[in-house]
């Protein structure tokens, strides 16, 4: 067994889905962050446990042809990207393999998976940001992103996965927080004022929504903030204040006061008009995303006769893009916000062949299997946690031809995918579509039929 502090020469053979490379050592498992595969390292063992060690390099006796030189300063600190010190090919090829081997491992699908869809921009695809705004012990706005696996705010304004509009945004809120002296969130002692600066862009139509996120109803001299935004002509035409109190990891609260402009934003995504409240669910990389839905509508196999079930809506955007080729549309989402917005989508694009229920997805499901609903087609995108066994079960009994299900997480699709085949369902296509290049995330489409 290694021991903490021992030196080891390893040869990173795998990469994992928190980004670490994977080597052994005296026949352990040893995780060293931000290796590639093919790196040959010396590494210092920081942590032992039962079944594996933890270790950090020492010094690189070979490296990977993979390997290139992070870009961003604040890459070995921040959470959020696992491969900028890899080529995007090797990054690729590692999401693929993800996702094959939570399918063939968990769901025990021998599907062929083909490369992933990507269009190859890795820099700016960001079309949302949350940004949490913390005091440092010396008095400083910390404003940026929490370190892995804890609430150190690293500062960051001008992440290269953000619009470069974002960047200015920030600084102009800095500057006049600390003119003011308006008080940061504190999660110790949940005082403090603002939380998180929440900035959200319509790709398609360049609107800019401004929004925080306050401990609070009110900032001081909230005006003077407006003027100083709207003097930076970015296109923003909505500035809104959310109020959390809550002692809770949630960013949002469920209230929004405006303070300039429209309380939404509008987008156009795969040619449907979209409008977008603080609190509406929006695939956060747009061209992708017409991807990703282009995609789920293929595997869907409309032909314009068929009822559609889709679970998990949002806003709509997904049935909303496939509804031209549909008898009826039914779009199920929790959050009303989001019901609200969905059913004026369908108004702003002259849609009248699509209805909108405000419910869990259990609770929807039962109530159109009462109804005796038979969709077609169902499309389900369920949050990183899956879907509830309830929520298949009825799916299952509505009798469905097609089951289209799209999923941020492929371990939780291969999951569900197990559980539907034990119902008499096989997965029959899948495709990996990145939606979140330079991070450990990657989006599925998979198509179930009766087996």
């Amino acid at each position: 067994m290694l021991g903490k502090n021992q030196i080891v020469q390893v040869e990173i053979v795998d990469v994992t889905k928190e980004g670490h490379g994977v080597g052994r050592a005296d026949g352990c498992a040893v995780f060293i962050p931000r290796t590639a595969v093919g790196d040959q390292v010396r590494a210092k063992v920081i942590k032992v446990l039962s079944s594996y060690a933890v270790a950090r390099v020492e010094e690189y006796l070979s490296e990977s042809p993979a390997r290139r030189q992070p870009q961003c300063p604040v890459y070995q600190r921040c959470g959020g990207c696992i491969f900028c010190h890899m080529e995007y090919e090797e990054e690729l090829r590692i999401k693929n393999r993800w996702v094959s081997d939570d399918l063939q491992r968990i769901g025990k699908f021998s599907v062929e998976l083909p490369p992933v869809l990507t269009n190859g921009v890795t820099e700016g695809y960001r079309n949302k940001a949350q940004y949490p705004v913390r005091r440092t012990p010396d008095g400083k706005l910390a404003v940026g992103f929490f370190a892995r696996h804890s609430h150190q705010v690293i500062s960051c304004i001008d992440c290269q996965l953000q619009p470069a509009e974002f960047s200015r945004i920030l600084k102009v809120i800095l500057e006049f927080l600390d003119a003011y002296r308006i008080p940061a969130y504190d999660e110790a002692t949940h005082r403090g004022l603002v939380r998180h600066i929440y900035l959200r862009r319509g790709e398609a139509t360049g609107e800019i929504m401004v929004c925080l996120v306050l401990n609070g109803t009110q900032v001081p001299h909230s005006q003077e903030l407006v003027r100083r935004l709207l003097d930076e002509d970015l296109g923003i035409t909505s500035i809104i204040l959310n109020e959390n109190r809550q002692k809770t990891n949630v960013i949002l609260g469920k209230r929004c006061i405006t303070l300039y402009g429209s309380d939404i934003i509008n987008d156009i995504l795969c040619g449907i008009k979209v409008r977008l409240s603080p609190l509406s669910f929006y695939q956060v990389n747009h061209a992708m995303a017409q991807k990703l839905y282009e995609t789920a509508r293929e595997f869907a196999g409309l032909t314009g006769g068929e009822t559609l079930l889709d679970l998990y809506c949002g806003t709509g955007t997904i049935g909303l893009s496939m509804a031209g080729e549909l008898k009826e549309l039914i779009g199920v989402e929790i959050v009303p916000q989001a019901v609200e917005n969905a059913w004026e989508n369908a108004r702003a694009n002259g849609i009248t062949n699509a209805r909108f229920l405000c419910a869990d997805a259990q609770a929807a499901a039962q109530q159109l299997a009462l109804e005796g609903v038979h969709p077609d087609v169902v499309v389900m995108d369920p949050p990183r946690k899956g879907s509830a066994i309830q929520v298949l079960d009825c799916v299952d009994k509505m009798a469905p031809q097609r089951i289209v299900y799209i999923s941020c997480n492929s371990a939780t699709l291969a999951r569900d995918c197990a559980y539907l085949k034990k119902l008499g369902w096989q997965v029959t296509r899948a495709q990996a579509v990145d939606l979140f290049p330079r991070t450990g995330h990657v989006e599925t489409v998979a198509l179930l039929s009766r087996a």
